[in-house]
């Protein structure tokens, strides 16, 4: 795990990352742990602050307020490249993806540029999920394929790894999206930079602890994406 750091975005998360950072630290001792926290109320951000000072594996970005996933995830990868990782994980903190499965990626990305932890290349491994969520989900992916013409079973998933050279042929600064079209926009724009896109399978575990930040607003903006980033694709404007 050496020259790798996982971004971690917060809102309102003290009670998750309190038990994750521990949890990272033990498992992979080489492995830098960046939270980028958007001022949460709860004391996210000042907590990890707290232990930045204390452990030079921890790092914190302090947002002004609630500016959403994408450009978290966007402030997080420029930090990394800054820095000179040379490997970006990303993941949720709410434990809905399993700290165990990153040196699984890590292992992967040997012969490729972006791992995709992925929830239905091998079925469908969601648990504790509601019926109507797991379907939106699983027909979201579907709709994503046939629009973009992108064989990636999970497009909108979340816990992925970046080799660095793929970030860096990404404009990070336009990157807008949030949430789901995040996802498939990060995805496309590394395939269609040519790069090696790779998916293994993961267990998606539904948090237990902490509050969703799914909205209908996420859903429509994914909706829409896709058919964005055909068309910038076919005008050669991506």
């Amino acid at each position: 795990m050496k020259n790798s750091i996982v971004v971690i975005p917060t809102y309102n998360e003290l009670a998750n990352i309190k038990k994750l950072i521990p949890i990272l630290n033990d498992l992979y001792p080489e492995l830098h742990i960046l939270v980028v926290d958007d001022n949460s109320p709860d004391g996210t951000g000042n907590y990890v602050k707290e232990l930045s000072e204390k452990d030079e594996r921890v790092h914190v970005l302090q947002r002004n307020g609630k500016m959403g996933l994408g450009t978290a995830y966007a402030d997080g990868f420029k930090y990394m490249l800054q820095k000179g990782y040379e490997f970006a994980f990303q993941m949720d903190a709410d434990f809905s993806h399993d700290p165990k499965d990153l040196i699984r990626m890590h292992n992967a990305i040997a012969d490729y540029d972006l791992i995709i932890g992925s929830r239905y290349v091998d079925g469908v491994n969601v648990v504790n999920w509601p019926m109507r969520r797991l379907l939106l989900s699983y027909f979201a992916n579907k709709y994503s394929r046939i629009v973009t013409g992108m064989k990636v079973c999970d497009g909108t998933g979340g816990f992925k790894c970046f080799r660095r050279r793929v970030l860096e042929s990404i404009d990070l600064s336009k990157i807008k999206s949030n949430g789901y079209a995040f996802q498939i926009e990060m995805n496309f724009k590394a395939w269609k930079n040519g790069w090696k896109l790779k998916e293994i399978p993961i267990i998606f575990i539904d948090r237990v602890e902490g509050t969703s930040k799914m909205s209908k607003k996420i859903v429509y903006e994914a909706v829409w994406m896709v058919w964005k980033l055909r068309l910038r694709s076919i005008i050669g404007k991506l």
